[in-house]
């Protein structure tokens, strides 16, 4: 009888270390939480996993040395929500139906978050949402209206309008932290972490204020570029350091006396905490003042001493100086770059703070964590500010991803990848089904195999925009992008072709499409292109948008 007694006590104890070894197994194989970090805005030019000409961002970078850079991450409409719609459905703006800013998101369409959520994961969307609907498939959500607000910003939190004192970039973050320390434990979880930094009008923490007035910046060598060797709608746009940037909104040429006479004068018209795409005011210098001085009003008394000591200088060196053409460009540029800048050194900061927070608590190298932004944008290069043109500081968009289980520390990828990718990366990871009319691939075999390119792997990348006439007037185009070549059609109120060699004209200052050398590579990228066109379904995209002129 002992026996028996003996041999169930040893059967017991070995189903007790088979079911913790079970459960040890069960714990290395748990789904991966999952941080979605996207600024607005953001080139790769202003990160210096990328670039180091202007920047440093050391936090920024700690993502990119623990993980993978993807050289050549590509967005398929550069303009904010056209391309928050395209992360979240994994669906060109032609399919998701959010062709321009102008638009309001289908909130009945199927966004990747709401996949995760069904599949047991608890969900946040937190900072910049810009999309016009209440976010459908979030457990929490803490969004900001519209463009949102520098200081003292407004929130929409489950339904609930609210104001947070500080400046934005901070509060985004103290909101993610806030929503990691009160989760469930018990769930894996998707938390989409977006700062309005660093869009225009680009108003830097208090903190930063004036942290570049003894830099001078390098210029870009096209920033004077004279678009003799482009097309029209390379010059017919007002997106132009030179002439396009308004005085207070952009340059903060704005002095405290002015501000306070204006404060003291009969209320001005309200100017609306518009989304980009509202066009009554799109372009409209005559409302700057009135636009920068309710931003300055949202100011303490405080914070308005400390902007006013540094800006009230700009404003006394700009009347002195009295410079005009190139020279007056040239200035410009000097002010924009510190004032965009500055607010890059907040996001650099407030990355680190939430990547210190993971480590802290031991979730930092079960989360995976992506880097991106909502598309690029021109640091001056040929002269322009602002996004929307198929060109490379535009079209390109900074990518590092970190998750030390699956991706290789300091890895790179010239892999030709696009903001379409990107949710059925994170659904593949999680081991969610991807549905079958998402257009993106997976970049799970590249980020699995250090970055190495799969044989399979697109050859091209197809681009669409829609939104003209709008802010900065900008032409509908739509093309291709490979390796080496760059194929644009422009159309609506015009029917241009441009065509780059990437290889030999990096910067794109010479239109080769009507180059006999070239005529041969431009036949190629027609085929190509309309191969893709037909693969996304966009086939006849100039004949259907001209229809709702």
């Amino acid at each position: 009888m002992k026996i028996f007694k003996s041999y169930g006590i040893v059967v017991l104890l070995l189903f007790t270390a088979a079911c913790k070894e079970a459960g040890k197994k069960a714990g290395e194989e748990k789904k991966p939480n999952i941080i979605f970090i996207m600024t607005d805005d953001h080139t790769t030019q202003a990160l210096s996993a990328y670039d180091r000409r202007y920047i440093s961002t050391p936090n920024l970078d700690r993502i990119a040395d623990e993980g993978m850079r993807f050289k050549n991450c590509f967005v398929t409409n550069s303009i904010c929500g056209p391309s928050r719609a395209v992360i979240l459905t994994g669906k060109y703006s032609h399919i998701n139906g959010l062709t321009d800013n102008s638009k309001v998101f289908d909130s009945t369409r199927v966004i990747y978050p709401q996949l995760l959520k069904k599949a047991g994961y608890q969900t946040a969307m937190i900072g910049k949402w810009h999309l016009g609907s209440t976010p459908i498939g979030f457990d929490y959500y803490s969004i900001l209206p519209n463009q949102g607000q520098y200081y003292q910003p407004n929130f929409i939190e489950n339904g609930k309008r609210i104001t947070e004192k500080g400046y934005v970039t901070d509060v985004v973050t103290d909101k993610a932290i806030g929503f990691l320390e009160g989760r469930d434990k018990d769930k894996p979880f998707l938390m989409i972490y977006q700062q309005k930094a660093p869009h225009r009008n680009w108003m830097p923490a208090i903190r930063h204020l004036g942290m570049f007035d003894d830099t001078t910046f390098p210029e870009p060598s096209n920033l004077l570029d004279d678009f003799s060797h482009r097309g029209r709608a390379s010059r017919e746009q007002l997106m132009r350091i030179s002439v396009d940037m308004m005085e207070a909104w952009d340059l903060k040429l704005a002095s405290s006396q002015e501000l306070d006479a204006l404060n003291e004068a009969p209320p001005a018209p309200e100017f609306k905490d518009t989304k980009e795409g509202d066009f009554e005011q799109a372009n409209d210098k005559s409302t700057d003042k009135a636009r920068f001085l309710e931003v300055y009003n949202r100011m303490t008394d405080e914070e308005k001493a400390a902007w006013n000591k540094v800006y009230d200088k700009r404003v006394a060196e700009y009347k002195k100086l009295n410079l005009k053409g190139d020279d007056l460009t040239r200035w410009k540029y000097q002010q924009y770059m510190k004032d965009y800048l500055a607010c890059v050194a907040a996001v650099d900061e407030n990355v680190g703070r939430l990547l210190d927070y993971l480590e802290d608590t031991g979730e930092l190298d079960n989360t995976i964590i992506v880097y991106t932004s909502d598309q690029g944008f021109f640091l001056g290069e040929h002269g322009y500010f602002d996004k929307r043109f198929m060109y490379e500081e535009s079209l390109r968009t900074p990518l590092l991803i970190r998750y030390p289980p699956k991706v290789d520390a300091g890895s790179v990828s010239d892999a030709l990848v696009m903001n379409l990718d990107f949710a059925p990366t994170l659904l593949d990871y999680a081991g969610v089904e991807v549905p079958e009319d998402m257009q993106g691939e997976s970049m799970k075999p590249i980020l699995d195999n250090a970055g190495k390119v799969p044989d399979n792997w697109r050859k091209a990348t197809y681009y669409h925009y829609y939104e003209y006439p709008s802010w900065h007037m900008v032409k509908r185009h739509y093309g291709i992008r490979t390796a080496r070549y760059k194929l644009i059609h422009f159309y609506n109120d015009i029917d241009e072709w441009e065509l780059y060699d990437l290889q030999k004209d990096p910067q794109e200052m010479n239109n080769r499409y009507h180059d006999p050398e070239y005529r041969e590579v431009a036949e190629q990228l027609k085929e190509q292109l309309k191969k893709l066109q037909v693969k996304y379904k966009d086939t006849d995209p100039a004949e259907k948008q001209a229809k709702q002129i």
